[in-house]
Parts: structure tokens; sequence; C-alpha cells
């Protein structure tokens, strides 16, 4: 499961990159510096993980994490071949959700794509081409079922009703759209949900841009000039639907202890809460629960796909756990915390026993019983 940091080039995605996940991207002050993506991992904070790890004085502890990958720069043109074009696409096809990027600062030292900022159109720009590559790939797969329509094949012709109905509706639509969707408003993306309802086999092989989970991010300087951006760009989007990240401050406050940081962020009346509500936006768009396991060794929080069984929660933890799984005991994380002991919440039976087709909970602090 990724997250892919997109938008125009110089907007701050390797920056943005480079302070969640404490990596070392190229940033340079000119288009394509980026031309590989680059990938990282970035930790899901979690104060759980930290109190679980008491009941036992764990040697270590271990966060969820997720996948972020930093693309190049997307510019107009960009699905019939500008810029670096289709492979830029191509490498954003392969993730789950996309940050969207939005320049909010101001330097004449790094150069802007078009010259002046303009937040709107630079959205624009991106879901335009967004929009124009989700259609040709339709127009590639409609081919395909076409001679299977001639010959009456059932799901074909049903295939083929969908994909005529998304390429109308990607024609006809407002590139602008996936702001309205935040305000749930947006009679395209309801629409796109029932489709998707009716047919996810070809949805999931589709594999559309312009539908997949977004987040905004607006990268700023923390001056004036750019809080008026945040505002008038807030009004349009909803103030809690764009975050805001100084990336270029958070950078270099890397370099510093992290309680000279809390203090360096009140002078310049900033929080980093934008990053941490991105984290937590992106593992829930990615459709992520944690579950937790403990140990005199390591307490350790996991990420798993919502709606998974604990037999799969077991793969994750170790492939012999699956394979010689037998049982799994389970309580719930404020419940262990509440009399912090494993020893007393089986003596209170709050501790229940589980077999494979148990579907994991969001915050179990789960113990696989397996045969070697």
């Amino acid at each position: 499961m990724k997250v892919g940091i997109i938008g125009l080039p110089n907007v701050g995605k390797s920056t943005i990159f480079n302070v969640l996940t404490k990596a070392n991207a190229t940033v340079a002050p000119y288009p394509f510096c980026t031309i590989e993506p680059n990938i990282g991992f970035v930790n899901v904070y979690d104060e759980n993980v930290l109190k679980l790890s008491k009941i036992y004085d764990s040697k270590k502890i271990t966060y969820a994490s997720i996948k972020i990958v930093d693309v190049a720069g997307l510019v107009r043109g960009a699905s019939k071949g500008e810029g670096l074009g289709n492979k830029f696409l191509s490498f954003i096809k392969d993730v789950d959700v996309l940050a969207h990027v939005i320049r909010g600062f101001t330097d004449d030292n790094i150069s802007h794509i078009t010259l002046e900022l303009n937040a709107l159109r630079d959205i624009e720009i991106i879901n335009t081409e967004l929009i124009l590559s989700d259609i040709e790939t339709l127009l590639k797969r409609k081919e395909k079922y076409l001679n299977l329509a001639k010959a009456n094949d059932k799901e074909a012709i049903q295939n083929l009703e969908l994909i005529n109905l998304l390429i109308d509706k990607l024609n006809k639509i407002d590139p602008l759209e996936n702001i309205k969707s935040l305000k749930n408003d947006s009679v395209f993306f309801k629409d796109i949900l029932e489709l998707k309802q009716k047919n996810p086999k070809l949805f999931e092989e589709l594999n559309l841009l312009y539908i997949k989970p977004f987040i905004f991010l607006l990268n700023l300087s923390g001056s004036k000039k750019d809080e008026s951006i945040s505002e008038e760009l807030g009004k349009i989007i909803g103030s809690n639907n764009l975050i805001k990240i100084y990336a270029k401050l958070e950078l270099e406050l890397l370099e510093i202890p992290e309680n000279e940081r809390i203090e360096f962020r009140k002078e310049l009346n900033i929080s980093n809460d934008g990053l941490l509500e991105f984290i937590k936006k992106s593992y829930n768009l990615l459709n992520l629960i944690t579950f937790y396991t403990i140990n005199e060794n390591e307490a350790r929080a996991w990420p798993l796909l919502k709606g998974s069984k604990v037999i799969e929660a077991a793969g994750k933890i170790h492939s012999d756990m699956q394979k010689g799984f037998i049982k799994a005991e389970v309580i719930n994380c404020d419940k262990l915390l509440k009399i912090s002991s494993i020893h007393q919440a089986r003596e209170d039976g709050l501790i229940r026993i589980e077999g494979k087709d148990y579907v994991v909970q969001d915050k179990d602090v789960i113990l696989i019983k397996f045969a070697l």
C-alpha cells in the first residue's frame, strides 16, 4: 500500500518526502531534478505502542509504517508526452493514495513552471492530465472488448457499456471536481462509487488515476503572504481538507533536537500538526487498521487492511505463524491498558480465544499460538 506525492515541478515534493522519511532525495531549484521515483517509509506515531511497551518493559518499540513514493513533477501535456510524460504517469499507477502538493510559497530562487502562483490553476493542470491519461486507458481497453462484444460475449458487452459511460463522464468532468468531492457534494464521485460497486473487478483492472483517494498538501514558507494564499484556498477546498506543511522549515529543523524544534515552531507561530495529519489521513485512506503484539523484546504496531482475518495478521508477523496457526489470544488495547497486566487480563476473563476466521478489529492486541 503506497502514497504517491504528486504535483507540478518545484512545489516541494522531494522536500516533503525528505522530511517525512528522513531520506536524502535530491532537491534542486529547477524542474525534473527527480526522474526515477524516490521510495521510503514513514512511521505512524501511535502513543498506544509506548504505553503497551511498559507492560513488559519491552526493549524495542516499532511503529506501523506506510510507503511513500515521490515522483517527478507533472506538466501540462504530460498525457501526450510532455515533460517526463507517460513515464511519470506509469509511476503513479502503482500507488493507492495521491498526495497532491500545491505550491503556496514565493521564492525568487526557485522558479515556478508557470511563472506565477495560482493554486487553482495548478490543481487544474494536474487533474486535467490525470483525466486525459484515464481516458487514454479506457480507449485502449475499449478496443479489447469491441471484438468480444461483437461475438456476443456477455461480460465484454457489460464492460464495454461501463467503459463508454466512464469515457463520457470523464470527457464532461470539471478538472476541479475532486475539490467538490472533498465537500461531499460531487455527483460525479457518487456515480463512480455506484459503478465501482457494480463491477469492482473491472475498476481494479483499469486502475484509473483521477478516482484514486487524494489529499491536498499546501506547502508554505510561513510568511504572511503565504498565509493569505492558504486562507483563500481553504475557503474553496475547505480548511479541514487542506493540510498545511512548512516543508523547507521542517527539513531545517531535523538538524536540531525535538525539544528545540517545538520552541522554534512556537516562535514562528506554526505547528507540525500538518505532517502528523498527513500521515494519519494517508493511513485512513489506505483503509488500514492497527493491531499490536507485545513481549519482553518488542512492542509493535502492525498495519493491516481493514476486514482482514487473524490468519492474515499472523502471516504479517511471520510465515511460520500463519502455516502453524492454532489460535489467537485477543484483547482490545484500551481494556489492556486500563489494567496494565496480561496476567490480570487472563484472570478477569478479558482475553478471548479466536480461530483463524476471526476478523481483526482496530487496536486489537494479539498473541498467536502456533505449532512449528
